[in-house]
């Protein structure tokens, strides 16, 4: 029942957020176009029961960057414009479509990529992929980040066992008002 009652969240929340961010998201993927760019970037990351599927972002850093995890990429792979999009979270919002197309949900561990071997065996261990991967969790309200597998799979699996609609709703609205932090980028 709890699970239906998240996916017409997702879904009526998604198509609100889209209704509401239609101009923004314009104006974004025009920036990036018109600095020669393509303005969206294309990832496949695990999905629930580890099914891959394709994560849509905003471009927010340099054609050609290598497809790695955000913390092994070198900062300056990231454009201006990158920058200040990922800061304010606005590199996220074409993934409200992988949410109203079932692939991920508003909350949930955010999905890692296939090659992210330490990650996936930490998850494997908790079961972390039965559940529906998220744009927002526990793990980034408190700053955990996939630098550090075994960790962020303990926090996940935390997060997963008490899920509630409240815990839903609750992190959705500390997400909304800016709370959280991205996965740190690579020093090199």
């Amino acid at each position: 029942m709890m699970i239906k009652m998240i996916r017409f969240f997702d879904i009526s929340l998604s198509i609100l957020a889209i209704t509401i961010f239609i101009i923004p998201m314009a104006i974004i993927y025009t920036l990036i176009y018109l600095n020669g760019r393509h303005p969206l970037f294309f990832q496949t990351r695990l999905g629930l029961r580890k099914k891959p599927f394709q994560l849509i972002k905003f471009r927010s850093m340099h054609v050609g960057t290598d497809s790695l995890p955000t913390h092994e990429v070198d900062r300056n792979s990231i454009t201006k414009l990158g920058s200040f999009i990922r800061k304010s979270k606005l590199d996220e919002l074409p993934q409200l479509w992988n949410v109203l197309v079932g692939d991920m949900s508003f909350v949930g561990p955010r999905p890692c990529l296939p090659t992210q071997e330490k990650l996936i065996i930490h998850r494997d261990m908790l079961n972390i992929f039965e559940y529906k991967p998220g744009i927002s969790g526990v793990a980034q309200l408190n700053g955990i980040d996939m630098s550090n597998p075994e960790k962020l799979a303990k926090e996940d699996k935390k997060m997963m066992k008490n899920f509630s609609l409240r815990t839903y709703l609750t992190i959705i609205a500390y997400t909304a008002m800016g709370k959280g932090f991205g996965d740190r980028v690579g020093n090199s």
